[in-house]
């Protein structure tokens, strides 16, 4: 059970008061009961030499007998001691052998004044502290309560806490996309010859593009150019429970960053509240709406002359509300593409840095061989490379770390517990061989990188195919192609067992979804230049989740025949390829028995021809 934090405090002063206490009464008080005898017996017991010392405090005697049992006994006041002793018939000369000392008025007085100290000003000093914690953290409290509304936003750049500065140096590509955004620099450093000439600076940036692209980073990087107060902060950060909450944090955002004018407000993840509106879910008083009208309102309150401008980034620009993206909001849009091959080289050499290569290390094969990967993708890549090297214990990275991080990235870590039986292993074999087969018999498809029927995550076996260069369009031709491949392994299964496997499931998947496709969305069947489908009007539910049919029970029928069609005519395609080389099949089969890989070089020697 949580306890309170007053009752916390109150438990603790309560212990402090009772170790105190236990303390002084452990070392204070006496630990032995002294008895009290007369001066006349103290004479007596002095004259048979039984005293060995006398201690005098004021009136106070104290007498320590040669067995060490204490006594006391009290003189007159403003007497000697000694003089009194010998008065009442004590023997001189056994007197001068008896330590006598006396102590000095200072310490009598610390004597009284070290308990007044402890009984009477601790526990008020005490009192005191428990009460002043107490009216300190009602206050914290009370202050939180309004702090609940402030934004959460962390602070880089000029003012902020910027421990590593990033500029557009640290980031590799995005040239077209750094170019649009050098213009916004120079606005924030010299906004003056823009408002002389009567131009606006746009309100507001958009920057679009897929998941691990480079956004935030970009982002950092016009903070870094611009030397300007950054407020970062995630879209998310702005909705909670409470209504109201979220528009009162987007206020104090933005009156944060016009008081660091100029200065760049960051929202990442714009889509956790600027969704389109009126979807259906929360009606018109729902906490993400308003919100997101609290930041139109503010968007729209800017003066000309504010310098703050507003950066954004989402990789679901498809579900924003219109109202965002108008002229005068996010009026300025800029995509990000995927890296091409220079790019990605680039990319590759900043997130080495620092990492002992080897002299092998080839970051042009290494770009050529991850087309359409992402700026975080490759730095995942570099990363995995440097931690196979470190469990291999060597002390550089080489080109074969890189390759089979590569490898590890796309397809997961290599499944050794997952061994395969002389059976299993025959059939993934072919299998694998049926894939690459069709692959390089027929036009649109991509080299053969590399074949193997070592288990890599959830893949038995697998067969690489990475394009030489990146592809922005594709034509039916080459998806065809690629339907033909996905079916070339059960082809091969058929033909030499007689059945498919359960192997082949996956590939299903992908050659049906693929068909799909080439009949919904692209227009390459014989239905037409159509698309079918709609799903803009429940884009709340996720995409392709919700989708509304815009079209008859007729045209599903269609449809569905073309998608049938195109998978059966791709299965007899693939199916002749395999039983026409069955000889080549074998081949390539027995040899991944053997050696469980293939590369690209010893697959084109195979198969006796070079795939252009």
């Amino acid at each position: 059970m949580k306890l309170n934090p007053l009752v916390k405090n109150f438990i603790f002063v309560v212990l402090i008061l009772i170790v105190v206490g236990g303390l002084f009464s452990l070392f204070y008080l006496p630990t032995e009961q002294k008895s009290e005898i007369s001066l006349s017996q103290l004479v007596s017991d002095i004259n048979q030499d039984k005293i060995k010392k006398i201690d005098v405090a004021g009136d106070t005697v104290s007498i320590t007998y040669q067995d060490d049992k204490m006594a006391k006994s009290m003189k007159e006041s403003n007497s000697v001691l000694s003089d009194v002793l010998v008065n009442l018939g004590a023997d001189r000369t056994k007197l001068q052998t008896i330590d006598i000392s006396a102590n000095t008025e200072e310490q009598s007085v610390w004597s009284w004044l070290f308990p007044t100290l402890l009984y009477g000003v601790l526990p008020l000093l005490l009192i005191g502290f428990f009460l002043w914690t107490m009216m300190k953290q009602t206050k914290s409290g009370a202050m939180q309560v309004f702090d609940f509304t402030r934004a959460k936003a962390r602070i880089f750049g000029a003012d902020g806490h910027d421990k590593q500065k990033i500029t557009f140096k640290d980031v590799a590509g995005l040239k077209e996309a750094k170019e649009e955004l050098i213009e916004i620099v120079d606005f924030l450093k010299f906004p003056k010859k823009y408002l002389e000439m009567g131009a606006k600076i746009p309100r507001g940036v958009l920057l679009l593009g897929q998941a691990g692209i480079g956004k935030t980073l970009l982002a950092r990087a016009v903070a870094g150019e611009a030397n300007v107060p950054f407020f970062s902060i995630s879209g998310s950060e702005f909705v909670e429970m409470f209504v109201g909450v979220g528009s009162a944090r987007v206020r104090d955002l933005f009156s944060m960053a016009k008081k660091a004018s100029p200065s760049i407000i960051f929202i990442d993840e714009l889509d956790a509240i600027g969704r389109h509106r009126g979807a259906g879910i929360g009606g018109g008083h729902d906490e993400r709406e308003q919100t997101l009208n609290m930041i139109l309102v503010e968007m729209d309150g800017f003066e000309r002359e504010s310098g703050v401008i507003v950066m954004a980034a989402t990789n679901r620009g498809d579900i924003l509300d219109p109202a965002l993206l108008r002229p005068g909001r996010f009026d300025r849009k800029i995509v990000l593409d995927p890296p091409d091959v220079h790019d990605r080289e680039e990319i590759l050499k900043i997130h080495s840095h620092g990492k002992p290569l080897n002299g092998s290390v080839n970051f042009k094969e290494i770009a050529e061989r991850t087309p359409g990967f992402s700026g975080a993708d490759l730095a995942n890549v570099a990363n995995e490379a440097a931690l196979l090297a470190a469990r291999k214990n060597k002390s550089q990275i080489s080109q074969n770390e890189f390759l089979d991080s590569i490898e590890k990235v796309l397809l997961g870590p290599e499944r050794k517990s997952h061994i395969l039986s002389k059976k299993e292993k025959e059939i993934a074999a072919f299998h694998e061989a049926g894939h690459a087969l069709v692959s390089s018999s027929i036009k649109g498809t991509e080299p053969v990188r590399k074949i193997s029927i070592i288990s890599r995550g959830m893949a038995g076996g697998y067969t690489l195919q990475v394009p030489s260069e990146s592809n922005k369009m594709r034509t039916k031709t080459q998806f065809l192609a690629e339907i033909a491949t996905l079916l070339g392994g059960l082809s091969a299964e058929r033909l030499i067992f007689g059945e498919m496997s359960t192997g082949a499931s996956n590939d299903l998947v992908k050659a049906s979804e693929l068909a799909r496709r080439i009949v919904k969305e692209y227009g390459m069947s014989s239905l037409g230049p159509i698309v079918f489908g709609d799903t803009d009007n429940m884009v709340f539910l996720g995409r392709e989740i919700s989708e509304q049919r815009n079209y008859s029970e007729e045209v599903a029928m269609k449809i569905d025949r073309e998608i049938e069609k195109i998978i059966r005519g791709e299965e007899i395609r693939s199916a002749k390829i395999v039983k026409d080389k069955k000889s080549l099949l074998e081949k390539i089969a027995k040899t991944l028995i053997e050696k469980e890989t293939i590369e690209r070089e010893e697959f084109e020697k195979l198969i006796g021809t070079k795939k252009v």
